[in-house]
């Protein structure tokens, strides 16, 4: 073979090998985006349900839902985790990500609101008033569950703050077991291995375990409010996730399960 048709050839393999390395790089029209979304416990049926009819529209965006306490989430995006949505059940956690430049502030949104209320087993026979000084929780011999305060879990800082407010924290901090978030308190008391337990409204809805003895007065503690953020860099399909979770067919899910839908950016 002549050194000019071993050049021809080498070239002609050199554009095939090319060829071959950019198809397998370069995604096609139809290739599928993961969005990873990092949410609080609570949220866990709620956008379940939202992302599976974000799907129905967008078949080629993958929506990844990772569910925990807001404290777990964003201790896990600051050190790394790949997350491009962030949704906390409370304000300080976005803060905190916010403050470790972690989050788009230009996308931040107030997104949900929620309740506070008190639960029991449903065949419990128990009544509680949550008003200051109550005398019930002098005399309580059970265990309370709610998520962890010490553990930054946001539905048992409401928790002890209105618990604070109503003059009833000195009285049964000594009977609270602390959860790693809110579900798991839920569980507790589904199970009966608590007596009382704190969570959200929506969280009680789910179940038809436990029954809503009482509910917070909203003045006893900081507003429930669910902000939203994207991450920096994130991908257009993360964009379009975060829109419909504004969206009105978003809304609907969300107010059908309990939810307070007004989506606002913060003041």
């Amino acid at each position: 073979m002549t050194r000019r048709k071993v050049l021809a050839y080498e070239n002609t393999l050199s554009r095939l090998f090319g060829l071959f390395w950019l198809g397998l790089s370069l995604p096609t029209a139809v290739s599928a985006e993961q969005v990873t979304v990092f949410a609080a416990a609570s949220l866990t049926n709620s956008l379940t349900t939202v992302a599976k009819q974000y799907q129905v529209a967008h078949p080629a965006d993958q929506i990844r839902l990772s569910f925990a306490s807001s404290s777990i989430l964003a201790r896990q995006i600051e050190q790394g985790a790949p997350a491009q949505i962030f949704i906390s059940a409370d304000l300080k956690w976005m803060q905190y990500l916010q403050q470790q430049q972690q989050i788009e502030v230009q996308s931040r949104v107030n997104l949900l609101g929620n309740q506070l209320v008190l639960i029991a087993p449903i065949a419990a026979s128990v009544a509680r008033q949550l008003q200051p000084n109550a005398a019930w929780a002098k005399h309580y011999q059970g265990r309370l569950c709610m998520g962890s305060p010490d553990s930054g879990v946001p539905a048992g800082l409401y928790a002890k703050q209105a618990l604070i407010s109503l003059k009833l924290w000195d009285q049964l901090k000594a009977r609270v077991v602390g959860t790693e978030d809110v579900r798991s308190a839920l569980a507790f008391v589904e199970r009966a291995e608590c007596d009382l337990g704190v969570v959200y409204r929506t969280d009680a809805a789910i179940s038809q375990k436990v029954k809503i003895v009482a509910t917070f007065p909203p003045i006893s503690h900081a507003p429930i409010v669910y902000p939203a953020a994207l991450m920096p860099k994130s991908s257009n399909s993360a964009r379009r996730f975060l829109a419909y979770l504004q969206s009105p067919a978003a809304g609907q899910v969300f107010i059908r399960d309990g939810f307070v839908f007004k989506p606002e950016s913060p003041k």
